[in-house]
C-alpha cells in the first residue's frame, strides 16, 4: 500500500518545526488499541496519492514548512518509502519518521543515508507480548535490534508509549525502561479508546491522569526527559 493521506501544516509531533503530515497505508501489526484502524484494516479503501503530485505540493510549501512527518499505518513496510524520502530530502526538508521499530535494517539504512532527522518509535508493551498484537508472526527480536542500533544513532530520538490498561503498567514501564535506559526522550500518552481497532479495546477505561503521571515519574529513572501527552496532570 502507498501514500493514503496528506495534511497541510502543523506543529504537532515534530517539536519546534512546522511540518506537513503524510500517512502510509498498511501495517504489520493489528494492535487492538490502534487509533488509526482504517489504515490498518482496509487501506485499499483509501485511494493512493500520486507521489509525484505530493512532492510537487511539498516543493510549493518549502517557503513555510521545515519538514515532513511520515506516519501510518506503518511506513517501513512500503518499498517506496526510501526513494520517497530521498525526494523529500532533495527538497531541503527535514524528515520525521513514526514507526513501530520492527524493521531495523531499513531504519539503519535510512539513518546511514541521512534520510531521517527525527525518529519516533512506539513501544507498545514488553517485547515478549508483541505476538499478541497481530494474528501473524511478529519478530519482536527486531524491535530489540532497533533499540540497540538507535542507542548511538545520529538522529533526534523519541520513544513513546500509550498507557493502555492491560498492556502497560508499572512492571511494563520498568522492563521497557531497562531496554532504553539513558534515552534522551520518552513520551507517555494517555489512551483514548473511542477510535480503537477492536470493540473490546473501545471498552477499556483509561488510566487516571494521576496514574499516567506516576508512570512518568517511574519512566524518569530511565530517560533523560519524560513528557506526558493527552492527560491533564498536576
Amino acid at each position: 500500500m502507498g501514500i493514503k493521506g496528506f495534511q497541510g501544516t502543523s506543529l504537532l509531533d515534530f517539536p519546534g518545526r512546522i511540518a506537513s503530515l503524510v500517512f502510509w497505508g498498511g501495517c504489520n501489526l493489528t494492535c487492538p488499541f490502534c487509533h488509526n484502524p482504517a489504515l490498518v484494516l482496509d487501506p485499499a479503501a483509501c485511494p493512493d496519492l500520486d507521489p509525484a503530485d505530493l512532492l510537487a505540493d511539498l516543493a510549493g510549501r518549502k517557503a513555510f514548512i521545515d519538514g515532513v512527518v511520515i506516519s501510518g499505518g506503518e511506513p517501513t513496510i512500503n518499498s517506496g518509502l526510501l526513494p520517497f524520502l530521498e525526494e523529500i530530502k532533495s527538497l531541503g526538508l527535514e524528515v520525521k519518521l513514526d514507526t513501530n521499530g520492527l524493521a531495523p535494517q531499513l531504519i539503519a539504512e535510512l539513518i546511514a543515508k541521512q534520510l531521517v532527522d527525527y525518529l519516533a518509535i512506539d513501544l507498545k508493551t514488553t517485547p515478549e507480548r508483541y505476538s499478541e498484537l497481530h494474528s501473524g508472526e511478529v519478530p519482536a527480536d527486531k524491535l530489540v535490534e532497533t533499540l540497540r542500533l538507535c542507542a548511538d544513532a545520529s538522529v533526534e530520538l523519541e520513544y513513546r508509549t500509550t498507557c493502555v490498561p492491560g498492556w502497560v503498567d508499572e512492571k511494563v514501564i520498568v522492563k521497557l525502561g531497562e531496554l532504553i535506559n539513558g534515552t534522551p526522550l520518552w513520551v507517555l500518552q494517555q489512551y483514548h479508546p473511542e477510535h480503537a481497532l477492536c470493540v473490546e479495546a473501545k471498552e477499556i477505561i483509561p488510566y487516571s491522569s494521576e496514574q499516567v503521571q506516576s508512570f512518568a515519574e517511574l519512566a524518569g529513572r530511565y530517560a533523560q526527559r519524560v513528557i506526558v501527552r493527552g492527560a491533564t496532570c498536576p
